[in-house]
């Protein structure tokens, strides 16, 4: 099969010494040798969710976490703001969930407001705000750190998605006051799929304690306890422990501060060539996204932008859901670089 460099919104390419990693032989996940496992990658952790508290990781899609937030953070009502297909799905959990839900919604391409929510949450009670922090559909990178401010002013829990942004951009779990936060490994962190970490807070855990039938594999009490003593509460995907370890050195290597600039540039980099093309980016000015670009299609037609990235050795991403047909994703996160992004843009320019 031939290979080509993933520029989609993830999975993104991980580097070969990550991959070797994964083929490092396997120990016993109730062993001494597991628990400093998972004691390494729990110290390392805090810092990219930007915590003191609790930072944990189970062996799932990060779908899963979406909802367990629901079965143990909701007793009666859910606040659930909008912008894409994902923080949409949060929504459809909820209700999948048998949890009282409203939905904020904004229009694509555009961010959620803290006026807005404040409005809603003087009107009504709430025990959850659900944040999409950075919308994979639409590549909005949402204001984060205003409207955790409001849910909190509120009284209500802080759960936030940060599946594409966590590693790419900055989360400051504890400086803003966020309860619940979690991320797949497969995009601006750059280990396979295969894991989601999480970061809870005392409140978190609290609420969780009083709420009835949370499940067992996702109960965050039960999880909570477990990785108190660097214990699984069942078999981890051991391989994906070795990457996310390694990959974790590398990442505090870089420093958070480098990593977020880099991410930085190669967006900003891709929006210059948007701009000197004639396209116009989907998502708002001012709240678009470090990791993922959403840029409207224009006079070219979706095969024809594949097929050059395809030809140069590189897969591009296409539109999703309502953006499907109108717009291409570059997903710009994990290890790449201004220069991998730069090879991409000059074969997406024929």
């Amino acid at each position: 099969m031939t290979r080509r460099k993933l520029f989609i919104p993830g999975p993104t390419e991980v580097r070969p010494e990550i991959l070797a990693a994964m083929a490092t032989p396997l120990i016993g996940h109730r062993g001494a040798e597991c628990r400093d496992l998972v004691r390494r990658i729990v110290e390392k952790l805090r810092p990219v969710f930007g915590t003191q508290g609790l930072a944990l990781f189970e062996t799932c899609p990060a779908t899963a976490l979406m909802e367990a937030s629901m079965r143990n953070l909701v007793h009666e009502r859910a606040l659930v703001l909008t912008c894409g297909a994902f923080s949409e799905r949060w929504h459809e959990i909820a209700l999948a969930c048998g949890k009282e839900a409203d939905a904020l919604p904004v229009e694509w391409g555009k961010p959620n407001r803290a006026d807005e929510l404040g409005e809603v949450l003087r009107s009504r009670r709430y025990d959850v705000v659900t944040i999409t922090h950075n919308e994979t559909s639409t590549g909005v990178l949402n204001p984060l750190r205003e409207l955790a401010a409001v849910a909190r002013k509120h009284d209500c829990l802080v759960l936030v998605d940060a599946v594409s942004s966590l590693g790419g951009a900055p989360i400051d779990f504890d400086a803003n006051g966020l309860d619940f936060c979690f991320a797949g490994t497969q995009k601006c962190l750059a280990v396979p799929p295969g894991l989601t970490v999480f970061a809870l807070s005392t409140r978190a855990v609290e609420r969780a304690a009083r709420q009835k039938h949370r499940g067992w594999m996702f109960d965050f009490v039960r999880a909570a306890k477990s990785f108190e003593k660097f214990e699984t509460l069942a078999t981890p995907s051991l391989s994906h422990l070795f990457a996310l370890d390694a990959q974790l050195d590398a990442i505090l290597k870089e420093t958070l501060p480098a990593r977020f600039a880099r991410h930085r540039a190669m967006a900003e980099r891709v929006w210059s060539w948007a701009e000197e093309r004639g396209l116009e980016m989907f998502s708002e000015a001012g709240f678009r996204s470090p990791s993922i670009s959403c840029i409207r299609l224009g006079p070219h037609a979706p095969e024809t932008l594949a097929n050059r990235a395809k030809a140069a050795g590189f897969v591009l991403g296409d539109g999703y859901g309502q953006a499907k047909t109108t717009t291409f994703r570059i997903g710009h996160m994990g290890d790449h670089d201004l220069a991998s992004v730069g090879a991409l843009l000059a074969a997406l320019d024929g």
